[in-house]
């Protein structure tokens, strides 16, 4: 079904949009013939705020192509499957949008019937970049930053039977100064295809006009406690937010808060601890009360868990996970399809990347300058991986002066440029702060955009304490933050070393290993190294995390190997593009891998 809906819509595009094509080769993944066009990822899309009640609207929309500037289409280009971006082939439009253009959506709905008498709140998961809402001819609200999820209360302007809701997005990719991660208007080498509009879950539900607007969980490990800051929709007096803590359905803890304050929650002596060999979760339910009745209700859960550094005997600063040292290692996953592009196929396809990277012996996992959907890091969550979160970047990369202190003089953005990278960078720190496995905040990447360095670091610092900040992996250091980054290639060193930090070779590797029949490209494809054979890449991935254990004798505590996938014309993937080919032998790195991540377990 989804190929016969993928070629109609793709022949109508053809016929009624003036943009240029798509020019690359298909590949696709296994999961792409598994979906269902009537149940679009259809997971449920905030895990750590969950009710009972919701309404996915991703599936068939209208769509339109058109110069920017021009009012609402007065008739509508074809169909486009919701939440693939038109840029890629599962969304059965594979057009590209470009900065002169703006992208409308359109589509139908209706409010179930039990609905009735609640408010509407309608989600956006993720939309890239400026967003336009309305309904029924109503506008709702905008939205700037293609990472962060957003909401609108949509209820006054609801009817009965059908409603209709109306999208216009413009994303000018790299004519802008936006954070946009590795998308360019001509791909090539590392740089990758446009991502424009809704690429994450739409969806609706239902609340009380007095609600839960957000909650955020701190657990603090040296107090074994917890603290709950729950927000209301309406800053009410009287309200009162009552917290219980559950493990395996039993409550265990207990707190309640009047008027807005944090909930505080003494956990018992006993509580169990989160960490990639033991990755325990506790489940907490929320409300929120006044006189007696309670005004609503979720489900979240958190993990006790503490990330810091300290210097360790051997006087070198070195990574801990609940006061134990411990060796930071993961591939850089760069989270690109080359059927959905930003968007996984399915779940089960999205989660596929998480488990391998397990499996193979990692214990964490390098977001690379981009930013997955609310369930990805769930599944971090559960199955034990650590997470370094890059923010994406944008502007253009900075003198780049990666093996000495920088003393140069900073990028200067414009006020504009600040603002918007401020605003999203706070948007996705905000939206991502409950997820147990997010261990490090990353500003900047190889000084791609990077400026106002130490501010920034230490605004981050500030803002989230709970978590440790690697200013700039790869890029120009200044005195702050927690790390000093590395990126070396192929071979993982480290030319510069910090006695107040703890030293990481944030990027190393990127072996290359073509594969006819998975290529993006068969033409052209790029790697630092490449070889001919699966045992010749093996060999040489083993020669490097031999030498990077070498490298931990000299207190470096944390590594980065590029990549989990072939991404595009990139073919230095533990995997192919597809995700049909695991190009080394598993066995051997899961060895090898395990050997590096438990390296520091028994050092002080």
């Amino acid at each position: 079904m989804i190929k016969k809906l993928m070629l109609s819509a793709a022949l109508t595009c053809a016929l009624c949009a003036s943009v240029p094509a798509v020019g690359a080769t298909h590949i696709t993944t296994k999961w792409a013939d598994e979906i269902d066009v009537n149940n679009v990822r259809g997971e449920y899309p905030r895990p750590t705020m969950v009710r009972s009640e919701w309404k996915n609207l991703n599936g068939e929309w209208d769509y339109a192509i058109r110069p920017r500037g021009e009012q609402v289409p007065a008739k509508m280009d074809g169909k486009i499957i919701v939440p693939f971006c038109p840029e890629s082939a599962l969304s059965g439009v594979e057009k590209r949008v470009g900065e002169e253009n703006e992208l409308w959506y359109k589509r139908t709905f209706t409010v179930p019937a039990n609905w009735k008498g609640k408010d509407v709140i309608l989600h956006f998961g993720a939309v890239d970049w400026k967003t336009d809402v309305w309904v029924n001819g109503i506008k709702v609200g905008s939205h700037t930053g293609g990472y962060a999820p957003f909401h609108f209360n949509i209820t006054p302007a609801l009817v009965k039977g059908n409603n209709t809701i109306e999208l216009r997005v413009w994303d000018p990719t790299d004519k802008g100064g936006q954070p946009r991660g590795k998308q360019v208007s001509e791909p090539g080498g590392i740089w990758y295809t446009p991502v424009t509009g809704i690429w994450q879950t739409v969806w609706m539900e239902p609340v009380a006009a007095t609600h839960i607007e957000s909650v955020r969980n701190t657990p603090c490990l040296d107090s074994k406690s917890l603290t709950v800051d729950v927000k209301a929709s309406c800053p009410c007096l009287g309200i009162v937010a009552e917290v219980k803590v559950l493990d395996g359905g039993k409550v265990i803890a207990t707190g309640k808060a009047l008027n807005g304050e944090a909930v505080s929650v003494q956990l018992p002596a006993d509580v169990k601890l989160w960490s990639p060999d033991a990755p325990n979760l506790y489940d907490l339910e929320i409300a929120i009360v006044k006189d007696g009745k309670t005004l609503d209700t979720v489900k979240s859960y958190f993990a006790m868990r503490k990330f810091s550094k300290k210097m360790s005997e051997a006087g070198v600063e070195v990574l801990q996970l609940n006061d134990k040292n411990i060796f930071h290692y993961g591939p850089l996953d760069q989270g690109w399809w080359p059927d959905g592009l930003y968007t996984a196929p399915t779940h089960e396809a999205m989660v596929y990347d998480i488990d391998k990277t397990k499996q193979w012996g990692f214990n964490m996992i390098r977001k690379h300058i981009k930013v997955e959907p609310a369930t990805w890091y769930a599944h971090c969550d559960r199955v034990g991986i650590i997470v370094w979160q890059d923010m994406p970047s944008g502007e253009p990369c900075q003198p780049w002066q990666q093996h000495n202190y920088f003393e140069g003089r900073e990028f200067e953005r414009t006020p504009e440029s600040e603002a918007t990278y401020r605003k999203e960078w706070r948007e996705i720190m905000d939206a991502l702060y409950n997820f147990p496995c997010i261990g490090v905040w990353v500003p900047f990447n190889e000084a791609w955009g990077q400026f106002k360095t130490v501010e920034i670091t230490n605004w981050t610092k500030q803002y989230d304490p709970t978590r440790l900040v690697n200013s700039a992996s790869g890029g120009n250091y200044f005195h702050c933050g927690d790390i000093l980054d590395m990126h070396n290639y192929p071979a993982p060193k480290m030319r510069l070393m910090d006695a107040h930090r703890a030293n990481v070779v944030g990027e190393y590797g990127g072996i290359g290993y073509a594969l006819d029949g998975h290529l993006w490209a068969p033409d052209r494809n790029w790697g630092y190294i490449q070889f001919k054979s699966s045992k010749e890449v093996t060999d040489k991935y083993v020669e490097y995390a031999n030498m990077l254990l070498e490298l931990t004798k000299l207190g470096v505590c944390g590594a980065v190997y590029t990549q989990t996938t072939d991404v595009e014309i990139e073919v230095n993937g533990f995997m192919t593009y597809d995700r049909k080919v695991v190009k080394m032998d598993e066995a051997r790195i899961a060895e090898i891998n395990r050997k590096i991540s438990h390296s520091l377990d028994n050092t002080k």
